[in-house]
């Protein structure tokens, strides 16, 4: 089985529309915490140092979602993140929220590595594919 990093959170009366579940936009806002506690936290490379310091941008690229389940305010759920697919550019995440047993959302993201000097695609840095590689050899939860 594959490493996953998980995220607890709580769903907040912000998170929520009129019906007290989560607008789904909130999903991408909550996904990209995720992400960024991910870099930060299981792979130890500060996503606010490589984005504002060295200047290297990680846009997705690609989105794919599935709404499963609603998630309401007070819910409790859980983030559980996997890499999917590492290239030379770009690495594609599947990410699930779950509430107990069921998965509420289910997302495939493709972040793609960029300059932010030029807005052009690089190479992912060797430091950070060093800290995929030894989070991969991780078993377990993170």
């Amino acid at each position: 089985m594959p490493p996953t990093f998980v995220h607890s959170r709580l769903i907040r009366f912000a998170d929520c529309d009129p019906a007290g579940m989560v607008f789904f936009p909130q999903y991408f806002v909550m996904l990209n915490a995720v992400v960024e506690d991910w870099f930060t936290q299981a792979l130890g490379v500060s996503y606010a140092h490589l984005l504002g310091v060295r200047r290297i941008g990680l846009p997705t690229v690609a989105l794919q979602t599935e709404f499963r389940a609603p998630s309401r305010m007070g819910d409790t759920v859980e983030f559980r993140l996997q890499l999917e697919r590492l290239g030379s550019r770009s690495l594609t995440l599947r990410v699930d929220c779950m509430q107990g047993q069921t998965c509420c959302v289910q997302i495939r993201q493709t972040l793609v590595t960029t300059s932010l000097a030029h807005d052009g695609a690089i190479e992912i840095p060797q430091d950070l594919r060093d800290a995929i590689a030894r989070w991969q050899s991780f078993t377990g939860d993170f």
